[in-house]
């Protein structure tokens, strides 16, 4: 489903500026919140990183949409975004049950339930993106597009390594922790996706 609605989305110059638009305010969203969980005085390396990382991929993204239009999507307002409410709604919903789930299986609160669901939610979004960026280069392969998203693919990979070293130091038990915020995830992604399709010509 997700492939073919990127097809109709690429095809299409407004839409495809927007898809950008949408998914550069998801990496902002991604860096503003790992920023949000950081201790004040026990900052490691690798949170700097991934905040910096996450937050010059969303200056990639849009920076790209100059190669189909420049005049388009120069804000975050809803106007400029795909699916705004899921868009927006998709990041904090999934925060919050992730850190519900965090709190009722370790009894964390304060700065440790923010540092885990930091390590939880950004695992599962790393995840996440580890599919849809390939699928969206092999859309933008085929179409020719000037658009490109593969050096991003390779710093998600990093990532998603970097969270799993993480997460191993955090719990034992980590990777049956990891599958049920993964499940949260795919129920709040599944909903965006499907909200996405209704936006698209081929669904009227």
């Amino acid at each position: 489903m997700l492939a073919s609605n990127l097809k109709s989305i690429v095809s299409d110059n407004v839409l495809h500026a927007k898809w950008l638009n949408t998914l550069s305010y998801m990496e902002n969203a991604g860096a503003k919140k790992i920023s949000a969980s950081e201790h004040k005085e026990n900052v490691n390396l690798i949170i700097l990183k991934h905040a910096a990382e996450e937050h010059r991929h969303a200056y990639y993204l849009k920076k790209q949409i100059s190669k189909i239009d420049g005049a388009l999507c120069k804000t975050y307002t809803n106007a400029e975004l795909l699916s705004p409410n899921h868009t927006k709604y998709y990041l904090h919903a999934l925060d919050i049950a992730v850190c519900r789930y965090l709190k009722s299986v370790f009894n964390l609160s304060g700065y440790d339930l923010k540092f885990a669901a930091y390590l939880f939610v950004t695992y599962a979004i790393e995840v996440r993106a580890d599919e849809l960026y390939p699928i969206y280069q092999a859309v933008l392969d085929q179409a020719k597009s000037k658009v490109n998203v593969k050096s991003i693919i390779l710093e998600e990979e990093g990532h998603l390594e970097e969270m799993m070293n993480q997460l191993v130091s955090f719990s034992d038990d980590w990777e049956n922790h990891a599958a049920e915020v993964i499940k949260i995830e795919k129920a709040l992604f599944e909903s965006w996706v499907a909200a996405l399709a209704a936006e698209l010509p081929i669904s009227a």
